[in-house]
C-alpha cells in the first residue's frame, strides 16, 4: 500500500518525465532538420559560440531550484546526447 502523498508526487512525476521525453524527441527533430539544411549549404555543424550562448541564455532565464552549474551540465548532455543521436559519435 502506497501513502497517498507518495503516490500523487510519483504521478506528478511521471508526467513531468514523459513532458521532458516529448521536448527531446522535438528537439532533436529540430535539430536533425536544421543539421540537414547545414550540410546543404556547406555550414559547419557545431558552433561552439551558439553553445555558450544556450548556456548563459538559459541560466538567465532559469529560476531555480536548478544550479546555473546544473544548467550547464544539463545543456552539456543535451548536445552530447543529440550528437549521439543524430551522428552516432
Amino acid at each position: 500500500m502506497t501513502d497517498a502523498v507518495v503516490g500523487e508526487a510519483r504521478a506528478a512525476i511521471d508526467a513531468a518525465d514523459r513532458e521532458l521525453l516529448a521536448l527531446v524527441n522535438r528537439r532533436l527533430e529540430l535539430v536533425r532538420r536544421l543539421h540537414e539544411h547545414k550540410q546543404r549549404s556547406g555550414i559547419a555543424l557545431r558552433d561552439e559560440r551558439r553553445e555558450q550562448a544556450i548556456v548563459a541564455g538559459l541560466q538567465a532565464a532559469n529560476g531555480g531550484p536548478l544550479s546555473a552549474a546544473g544548467v550547464a551540465e544539463l545543456v552539456r548532455f543535451l548536445l552530447d546526447l543529440t550528437r549521439r543521436e543524430l551522428h552516432g559519435a
